[in-house]
């Protein structure tokens, strides 16, 4: 039986085509730490871990593993997982910790295990799972650590990858707060027959996904022996990836050398100091201010639209929030 192919897009996955403002505009070398150039030690403090989680430990003991193996002061992740659950958790450090909240609007992907409590014929699970795509609501479960509040959430994809007798694995990409083990619970309902989730495992959170840069924590102890041990350091640098790939789905607006320090120092982005941007952004968006160098200084709520950006030469584009770039970084220039 022939079925459509499931086309799975998150909100990561959009293309933004980036609109320049000014194209004359150059970044001085001497300035700031490009995410590719930093120092081992200053790359630790404003990386972040694509860990992948065994099941058993809870998230937040994963993290306190994570901070006694580094010796580090603070380290935060994008997203709870249950400890039964495996998969994709992302480990900021140190600096970099703030930025898990970019990974919000990102969207999640999981593959799951349903056990219907009856049978019922393949052609009408998959009719039924198809129609949970889209706006759902949902109670979150009792043991959740939130209000049990009703929500409503987004289902961007639901993908049957095998069923075998009372068993169906599938791929689900949802908004972030949704919760798998409900929605299985309410599919079961709607088969009439009842189901609970047997297995799960994140396999995507945003950007990060499952690919060479997926690591274990079996893995991070050895490459951080390679280094401290034996002075090797290309194994540790690639396990972490620099905070700014967790904020590679958003969009963005690249700002010029001398404008980079005021924002540092907590002024809001006004137009002149924008140099290119995104299409696309429109008023309370969350936005990343980036460097000609690509480094992140900040995240902020944008206050007018890309076409206002563009066509404006004076007012606040961007009200900041978090500053993540040192002060030292770049001089004052203003």
């Amino acid at each position: 039986m022939a079925r459509n192919k499931v086309r799975r897009i998150l909100p990561a996955d959009i293309k933004r085509e980036v609109l320049v403002k000014d194209d004359r505009a150059e970044t001085n070398p001497k300035w700031g730490f490009p995410p590719e150039k930093r120092p081992m030690e200053t790359h630790m403090q404003f990386g972040i871990i694509n860990l992948d989680k065994p099941p058993g430990p809870t998230s937040h003991e994963v993290v306190a593993w994570v901070k006694r193996l580094f010796n580090l002061s603070k380290a935060g992740h994008g997203g709870t997982l249950d400890p039964r659950v495996s998969g994709i958790l992302p480990v900021a450090l140190e600096r970099a910790t703030r930025v898990v909240q970019a990974l919000l609007p990102a969207g999640k992907e999981y593959v799951a295990l349903m056990h219907l409590h009856g049978d019922v014929p393949e052609r009408r699970v998959r009719a039924v799972m198809r129609e949970f795509e889209g706006e759902i609501i949902q109670r979150p479960p009792l043991r959740s650590a939130v209000k049990r509040r009703l929500r409503t959430r987004k289902v961007y994809y639901i993908e049957v990858l095998e069923i075998d007798g009372r068993d169906v694995l599938f791929r689900v990409g949802v908004e972030a707060g949704t919760y798998i083990r409900s929605l299985i619970h309410h599919l079961g309902l709607a088969l009439g027959v009842g189901a609970h989730m047997a297995e799960l495992r994140r396999t995507r959170s945003g950007p990060f996904k499952e690919d060479e840069t997926l690591v274990t924590l079996h893995d991070l102890i050895d490459y951080y022996h390679f280094w401290k041990d034996d002075g090797i350091e290309d194994y540790f640098r690639k396990a972490i990836q620099p905070m700014e790939k967790a904020v590679e789905h958003l969009p963005k607006v690249w700002i010029r050398d001398s404008a980079v320090s005021a924002v540092t120092y907590g002024a809001d982005l006004a137009i002149p100091g924008i140099v290119k941007l995104n299409r696309g952004i429109n008023p309370g968006d969350l936005v990343a201010v980036m460097s000609l160098k690509d480094e992140l200084i900040a995240l902020g709520k944008a206050k007018m639209d890309s076409g206002d950006m563009m066509k404006r030469s004076k007012g606040i584009a961007v009200d900041v929030d978090k500053v993540f770039m040192p002060r030292e970084w770049y001089p004052k220039l203003w």
